[in-house]
Parts: C-alpha cells; structure tokens; sequence
C-alpha cells in the first residue's frame, strides 16, 4: 500500500490523479488539500476517507468541517493547511497540482519531510529551481514530473545514465491558433481561447497553451529538471499531440515517448515509478492516425514563447515576474477585464518595470509576485 497526498484535489490534474487512485486499490489517499470548492471535496473525502483536508478560504474550511463532523478527520486552512497536508505523516509521495507560487512553500516543507514529489506545478521550479533542486541532493527525495512533457523527456532518459544528450525535443501540440498570424489575434474571444484542439485541461492553462507560454514555463522547468542549458531545449509544434516530447543524444539517436494525450498516463507511472501498469483508456491506431506531423513555433506571432527564452537565459527574479505577470493577466482576461494581445503586452512591462534580484530567497520570490501584480493593476486602469 501505497500513500499519497494530493495538493489540487478538486482541479484537473487532482481529480485524474483520484481517477488513478480508483483504478489501483493499493493506494490510499491520507491528505487532500483544495482551493474553495468545498462540494466536491466533500465528496472527494466520504469516498476516500482522508485523515486530513486543508481548504484555502478559512470560511469555507469552517462550513466543511461542520459538514464532514461525522467522520474522523481533520480540516485545516489557509498555507498552514496546505503545509499540513503536504506533510502529513504517513503520505509516502506528494502531487503538487495546485495552480500558483502558492505551491513553492509546502513543496519545500514536504522535501523536507522527505516525501517525493509528484510535481505537476510549473510555478515551483520556475521560481524557485534554485531552492529546489538542491534541497532534493540535500534530502535524498524524488522528483518526478506529472506534466506529460516532462514526464515524456524523464522516461526517455531512463537507462541512459552517463549518456550525454544533445537535445531536449520539448513538444506543443501548437494550440487552437496554430497557423494563425499576429492580426488574426486581435479579435480573439474568450470562448475561442478555451477550444483546445486535444487536451482536456483547466482554464487557466487552456490560455496557457493557446498564448504558448505555457511551453515557455516549460522550457524554464525543463532547464531545471534535467539539468541542461537553455539552449539545448528545441521547442517543436507537434499537432496532434502523440509524440509527448523526446531525447536526442550525441550519436544523433532520438527516444520518444508517444501515446494518446491522456494525463493520467503521467500521473500513474509518476504514482509507481519506476513501475508501468496498465492504465484503460483507448490506445494509439497507427493506421487511423496515418501520419505525424512537425512544425517550427512562430516565434514573431507567439512572442511569449520567445519572452520565456529570453526571461529564463537572464535567470534571477526575471522568470519569477514574467510567472506572475501572467497569471494575473490570463485572470483579467478569463474575467474579460483585457484583450488576448494584452496578455503577453502586460507581461512585457512587468518584466521592464522590475529591477532583477540575481538568487531570491523564498520570502523575495512571493514578495515579487505580490509587487507585480501591484504593477499590473497600476497600468491596467491606465489602459
């Protein structure tokens, strides 16, 4: 039996990753810690009996624990639940999946406790890589991605130790503007934005993908997960997203992950790495794919692609600013506050107004963001 505690449970990859718990009755869930929605966390804790919930909103963790007094567990709230959850006792391993630079804080405290990290939160490494990855050395605890790119990249790495590489192929499915030129963009709506061509994703990061920051927070995480120079990571459109990302080493050999884009792939062989099982769902049909096809990103159309490049070589607090600086702009345009164009516009200034602190601590990184979106709301009533 096998422990897992879930930071997210009620989002997108939460609610997969207990979809994963269904289908495998030697895990157990001991610690689920969700943002507001109260309603399905209930549900989520009558089903698999948690001993600890931590909900964000204190008020709402009141009315849960009034709602759930009928069960021997605890409910806590705010970052000191989502502490407690992400290190509670027992739990073995940890998925990270809520949405923000809320993530950094219980990351390190469940490193710490030495639980391994199932990671599927981008802001964690983005921000904080340099906090990160020498705790992992320090306390002898996994990392293992949950993002179906990472993850692609990690098992194409596997049995490779000692094998330098000369090329991580991070994969993008392009998103639903792919094709699309700079003035095809002006007029785009909301509703548009959220039609992602293959994957089935929370809202913020359907954006995300349509605007290719996304791919960009990825290149940065990649940089840090797999210990490779920026320049060694080639972003490459694949449309319709079967081939998941791949490894190109020194004699020109390339190993690619393929499979159906289907998040709980990752998630399950992040559960029991290094072991594979099976997980139903539909497979890949070579012959009704019939071809697989490659594309160069349009850099001059996508500039926040570009931007992450540039962000991430500059390092320090600069990756930290461009983070915030979209979520809060992507905020502003799921609630129709901005235009599509503005998004990237808003991360630009962030980034110019911000004088780069070269290794922030923890404190400096969430002081950062809280300074960006001050930013951002100073000229958005300008605008």
């Amino acid at each position: 039996m096998k422990n897992i505690a879930i930071l997210g449970s009620t989002g997108s990859i939460g609610t997969q990753t207990l979809e994963v718990v269904r289908q495998n009755n030697d895990l157990k869930v001991t610690a689920l810690a969700a943002g507001q929605n109260i309603d399905l966390l209930e549900k989520q804790i009558r089903e698999f009996r948690p001993d600890i919930v931590s909900v964000w909103d204190e008020k709402r963790a009141k009315e849960l624990a009034l709602r759930v007094q009928d069960l021997p567990v605890t409910v806590y709230a705010g970052m000191d639940g989502l502490i407690a959850c992400a290190t509670e006792n027992t739990a073995e391993i940890v998925v990270t999946a809520v949405v923000g630079m809320i993530g950094i804080k219980p990351t390190i405290e469940a490193i710490k406790a030495h639980k391994d990290i199932a990671l599927a939160n981008k802001e964690t490494l983005v921000t904080a890589g340099h906090i990160i990855m020498p705790l992992l050395k320090e306390y002898g605890v996994k990392l293992l991605p949950v993002d179906s790119e990472h993850s692609a990249i990690f098992q194409a790495l596997n049995g490779e130790q000692g094998n330098e590489i000369s090329r991580i192929i991070l994969t993008a499915s392009g998103g639903p503007f792919r094709g699309k030129k700079r003035i095809d963009l002006e007029q785009i709506q909301l509703e548009d934005a959220l039609k992602h061509p293959n994957w089935a994703m929370g809202r913020k990061i359907t954006i995300d993908s349509s605007t290719l920051i996304n791919k960009g927070l990825e290149v940065m995480e990649a940089k840090w997960l797999f210990q490779v120079e920026l320049e060694k990571i080639q972003v490459v459109i694949q449309p319709q997203s079967i081939i998941h990302s791949a490894v190109e080493y020194l004699d020109g050999s390339i190993i690619a992950q393929m499979g159906t884009p289907d998040m709980k792939l990752p998630i399950q062989y992040a559960l029991f790495y290094p072991e594979r099982r099976i997980l139903l769902g539909s497979r890949v049909d070579f012959f009704e794919l019939s071809k697989i096809t490659f594309e160069k990103p349009d850099l001059d159309t996508f500039t926040g692609l570009k931007l992450a490049y540039e962000v991430s070589k500059s390092g320090g607090s600069l990756p930290t600013v461009y983070n915030a600086a979209n979520e809060l702009a992507v905020a502003k345009f799921l609630n129709r506050e901005i235009r599509y164009l503005q998004i990237v516009e808003l991360i630009e200034a962030a980034i110019k107004n911000h004088k780069k602190i070269e290794n922030p601590n923890v404190e400096q990184i969430l002081n950062i963001e809280n300074e960006t979106y001050d930013f951002i709301n100073s000229i958005y009533e300008k605008m």
